[in-house]
């Protein structure tokens, strides 16, 4: 006999309830089915930082009766995206063109819970202006402590439950380096009890509880060479886990207790336009850069040494957008804003849409389904098909620009436009 449930919650539970304690419990079951039943989506990406999301089944449709607005709060603009944990999401903004903000929503109702603010900005140079002067390092959590990077390449650790500032690490001030022409974009790692950061004309760890400075790797002396655009990813690969990093010039591996750099591979791109996220294929690397190629590195490791060789390249150029891969297939939006799928093992381009689909686009996939946001605020709910571009559903979600990345949960989906945060009911 099946046993019933309410949200996964045993049926049988909830009987014994007297009266006054049913509201209660009615909250904490329609909390649970909002976002209890899924992994936090604490950082850059997802958990994983590959944009791919476990948790129960999404709905068949993204249309108004299956994806319906919650709650809808203004704020300043930033490219950061949301994260959450628990109950509470984190999102950034910039205010008058001069102080950074960190605010915690209530994730059912949008209730502003804290605030945490200090000076902060930059002025990008001209040919980005376009791309705004205001925040977009994404932060992560560790449910305890929420980890951000501002623009004048410092990071602050605020108090999860509170707001309070627990510390805060200065590059500019403490290493003497360059502020980063275009800000620090590169997301904090949390791993352990570090946290991994391209910033400071390098590569730095940091010491999660107190902010002391650990190790400092791949320095070049930051300035507009040295403002890292990528954001580094925790990885195992042949056996040997390393945090990877792609800098404006080249895509390397270190070691994580160390920094010690365990191989280097030179990644030609225009005005050093290496800007997403490595992703790991069965111990090689894919990544797509402006003004370069679409390639796959292949990790040898011979003892103690190790090279790296270029698998297949393509021409087609990627841009801003990390691809997320299900199986063999690379589903990729390029800078020509059209969508491919590329077989890794080949590096054979599938198919190749003839619509374009704004200029960034944000992926996060399930099982053989792909979810994809677009820089106009068109939303895209497609069928990972090597065979054809596979279209379920689109719909348009919003007018403003959207930026950051999706941050999807079980029945939850939130949506950072340039000057509000959007949670979306997705049953």
């Amino acid at each position: 006999m099946q046993r019933k449930t309410i949200c996964g919650h045993p049926l049988w539970s909830f009987m014994p309830c007297l009266p006054g304690w049913c509201a209660v419990f009615a909250f904490f079951i329609q909390l649970s089915c909002v976002a209890g039943e899924s992994e936090p989506w604490n950082q850059w990406r997802g958990p994983s930082r590959d944009g791919l999301v476990r948790g129960s089944q999404w709905p068949e449709s993204i249309n108004t009766n299956q994806l319906q607005l919650r709650w809808r709060v203004e704020l300043g603009p930033s490219y950061s995206s949301p994260i959450f944990w628990g109950d509470r999401t984190y999102t950034t903004e910039t205010l008058n063109k001069k102080t950074e903000v960190v605010k915690c929503f209530d994730l059912l109702s949008g209730k502003l819970l804290w605030t945490q603010s200090w000076e902060g900005s930059v002025s990008v140079p001209f040919f980005a202006k376009s791309n705004g002067d205001w925040i977009r390092s994404t932060p992560s959590t560790d449910g305890e402590r929420v980890y951000v990077g501002g623009m004048r390449d410092v990071v602050v650790c605020l108090e999860a439950a509170t707001g309070n500032v627990l510390w805060r690490y200065d590059f500019v001030q403490e290493l003497k380096s360059a502020v980063p022409d275009f800000g620090m974009v590169c997301s904090p790692l949390v791993e352990g009890d570090s946290v991994y950061v391209q910033a400071g004309g390098g590569v730095a760890c940091l010491d999660r509880l107190t902010g002391k400075l650990r190790w400092r790797a791949l320095q070049d002396g930051g300035g507009m060479n040295g403002s890292a655009f990528s954001s580094p990813v925790m990885a195992e690969i042949l056996g040997h886990r390393q945090i990877l990093v792609q800098g404006r010039e080249k895509l390397s591996g270190l070691h994580p207790d160390d920094g010690t750099v365990l191989w280097s591979q030179p990644v030609e791109a225009f005005r050093g336009m290496n800007i997403l996220t490595p992703i790991v294929y069965r111990d090689q690397l894919f990544t797509s850069t402006y003004g370069g190629k679409t390639t796959l590195y292949q990790l040898v490791k011979d003892q103690d040494r190790w090279a790296v060789s270029n698998r297949w390249s393509l021409k087609a150029q990627g841009y801003m957008s990390s691809p997320v891969i299900i199986g063999d297939v690379a589903y990729h939006h390029l800078k020509s804003e059209r969508f491919t799928a590329i077989h890794l093992k080949t590096g054979a381009e599938l198919w190749t849409t003839q619509e374009g689909f704004g200029k960034y686009m944000s992926e996060v996939a399930q099982n053989d389904r792909i979810l994809a946001l677009d820089q106009r605020g068109w939303l895209y709910l497609i069928r990972a098909n090597p065979e054809k571009y596979d279209l379920i559903e689109k719909r348009r979600l919003t007018e403003s620009e959207t930026w950051a990345h999706l941050a999807v949960g079980d029945h939850l989906i939130l949506v950072r436009e340039l000057k509000a945060l959007v949670a979306y009911d997705w049953k």
